[in-house]
């Protein structure tokens, strides 16, 4: 299903970069460091070439899965191609001001700031009404999860569990997964995976 753009709560800031903004250099940047060719990332990450450049462009935002099969191809996470270095900020994150990742009409309110070598990832995953994640994806890892609100159709392989308010799951990261939001309201969950991978 194709999302609807929607302003989401926990925003960037007025004035503030947003998180997506130096995606398209720090990808070429990446691409370039790996010494391969669009084509060949395109090949690795079963996609366009012309996609590929686009992202680096700037003129095209990837879906949440194309990042990770982006990510994967170039034997790295999605947190070093979506954020800048992060500066040692102390341990609280206050709300409204986390940084937000917005692709594919999917926002993730980072809990956590992404470092070098870090193990945990924690995110607020934030899906409108009628949004879907692109496909499943797997990898390494385990992940958990707890509904703070809305509804959503968890996919686990060939399982499907529809999963509401206070509702916790808990699955191995290499079992194919993805989501739907199939309520009338934007659903917020909490989702934690280790090792990084977004």
């Amino acid at each position: 299903m194709k999302s609807k753009p929607d302003s989401v709560p926990g925003g960037a800031q007025p004035g503030k970069k947003s998180p997506t903004a130096g995606l398209g250099l720090r990808l070429r940047h990446t691409r370039l460091v790996a010494g391969l060719t669009l084509l060949q990332l395109a090949q690795k990450a079963h996609c366009s070439e012309s996609l590929i450049s686009k992202i680096e462009r700037g003129s095209a935002t990837p879906s949440l899965a194309m990042l990770h099969r982006l990510a994967m191809a170039l034997e790295t996470n999605i947190s070093s191609l979506m954020s800048e270095d992060s500066l040692a900020v102390g341990p609280v994150l206050r709300a409204g001001e986390r940084p937000v990742i917005k692709t594919g009409g999917i926002s993730l309110e980072r809990l956590v700031l992404p470092t070098r070598g870090g193990l945990l990832q924690a995110n607020i995953h934030i899906v409108a009404p009628g949004t879907a994640s692109d496909g499943q994806i797997e990898h390494v890892g385990e992940e958990v999860g707890y509904v703070l609100e809305g509804t959503l159709e968890l996919r686990l392989g060939e399982e499907c569990y529809t999963i509401g308010p206070g509702d916790a799951f808990t699955f191995p990261s290499n079992l194919p997964h993805g989501y739907s939001n199939v309520g009338k309201d934007v659903a917020r969950v909490l989702w934690v995976n280790s090792p990084a991978t977004f």
